[in-house]
């Protein structure tokens, strides 16, 4: 199939890219120019294991194509994907100028019968927007060109994307039309070689509706689990017990139940925000939701409170070595990450931080820690340590995960460890004499 993506950023690259390695015809459109001229040099603008090399190979193979014209790629396309950003507005509700933006262009320039598919996160309701849109503009052109409204929602693990795009758990197509159906069965059908049992057929506001669910409820086993871990410290329970306890029922099982931090990312905070605003308009309190954004609020400080019990409200002094800045490993977003919050508050107590992460120091030193003074960033785990008070694990990177403790109690001043993501074992850090908090369990 002929197919164009509109939009470059997770979703849009990684999909058009999928796409095109099963042997379709790809053509990824961005208004950015320097983003679209990286491109198609091989400079890819995010970090996705992967997708690089995925990206240059079939860019080499002449079936992924890069372009800023939208209208010239248009003619002759059989579906276009809408995959740009729904950013959260300021009641919370998801922006979806961008999303309009696109479809009025495609009315404005289609030529041919067109299937428009809602990549993008959208609340109940889009597809309609959607087409409207592009009905109104094809009104005023005088043209009576058919088209469809789809809506496709992408469940795409960042650092994990490419895995789940080949490999998905399942597709959820929301539609009306049983043509279009069948046309979207044919286009996904070399991801399910063994069955297509798990591609999904439902309405559209069904469809729009699973996507901001399925992320509602992760984000709600994290904070439960994250609330259990606040309790079973103050009661004197160990929490990582309790989670292998509870993990065992089949009705509950291991995912998303590790106590840590908070959850941060682009999804999560933005897709429960969303969901929230959606019951609103409808007349609906959502209490839990509430519960789960204000337990993961208190979440991101766990650590830093932490280590002002430990050395007291005035760090003036104090250095603090990080490990990990990115919301979650095997990628550099730090959107929302527990990071930035941690750090903040560390540093208005008047501590000095030395950060490392193997792939977000870019983004903390150029956006989201741009301003915030007493932060250097440094090159290697073990260089952070340089005399440092203490070390905070932030983020559980495979580097991070046997490092040497020897080396660790050499070079802190003092051998003492925050982890936020319960990563080590308590038993083997009493041995070896290192003071060890972590969540859910007293030090």
């Amino acid at each position: 199939m002929k197919l164009t993506i509109v939009g470059t950023g997770y979703v849009g690259l990684v999909t058009g890219t999928c796409f095109a390695e099963m042997g379709n015809t790809v053509t990824c459109v961005d208004i950015d120019e320097q983003k679209i001229e990286n491109l198609k040099k091989g400079i890819i603008p995010i970090y996705e294991p992967g997708l690089e090399s995925m990206v240059l190979r079939n860019v080499n193979n002449g079936t992924l194509h890069f372009s800023t014209s939208l209208k010239n790629c248009l003619e002759g396309t059989d579906m276009a994907f809408i995959a740009v950003g729904t950013p959260m507005g300021e009641d919370g509700s998801a922006d979806l100028q961008y999303v309009l933006k696109v479809a009025e262009t495609i009315g404005h320039h289609m030529t041919s019968p067109l299937i428009v598919v809602d990549k993008s996160t959208v609340p109940v309701g889009t597809a309609d927007k959607v087409k409207e849109t592009i009905a109104k503009e094809l009104e005023k052109r005088d043209e009576k060109i058919p088209f469809h409204v789809v809506s496709n929602p992408e469940f795409l693990k960042e650092g994990d994307a490419i895995a789940d795009f080949l490999k998905p758990d399942r597709v959820v197509v929301g539609t009306d039309d049983n043509e279009t159906a069948e046309k979207m069965r044919q286009l996904y059908a070399p991801f399910f070689r063994s069955s297509m049992n798990r591609m999904l057929v439902m309405d559209i506001r069904s469809a729009e509706m699973t996507k901001y669910v399925a992320n509602a409820m992760l984000a709600t086993k994290i904070s439960f689990m994250n609330e259990v871990a606040n309790i079973c410290e103050l009661v004197g329970a160990d929490v990582n017990k309790v989670r292998v306890g509870i993990g065992s029922d089949s009705r509950i099982g291991y995912s998303f139940i590790y106590p840590g931090s908070g959850y941060g990312g682009s999804c999560f905070p933005k897709d429960v925000k969303a969901l929230k605003k959606t019951a609103e308009k409808a007349g609906y309190k959502a209490e839990l939701l509430n519960a789960v954004e204000d337990v993961n609020d208190r979440q991101k400080l766990v650590v830093a409170n932490k280590v002002i019990e430990r050395f007291g409200s005035d760090l003036s002094g104090k250095t603090f070595a990080i490990w990990g800045l990115s919301f979650k490993p095997g990628t550099d977003d730090m959107r929302e990450a527990p990071a930035i919050y941690i750090i903040k508050k560390l540093v208005s107590l008047g501590a000095k931080i030395q950060a490392y992460d193997p792939k977000a120091i870019h983004e903390a030193k150029e956006f989201y820690l741009k301003d915030i003074a007493n932060v250097e960033y440094v090159s290697s785990k073990y260089e952070a340590l340089n005399n440092a008070d203490a070390m905070l694990l932030l983020t559980e990177w495979k580097e991070f995960r046997s490092p040497d403790f020897g080396e660790i109690k050499t070079k802190l001043k003092h051998p003492i460890i925050f982890d936020g993501r319960n990563q080590y074992n308590d038993d083997r850090l009493m041995e070896m004499e290192i003071e060890y908090h972590q969540i859910g369990k007293k030090a």
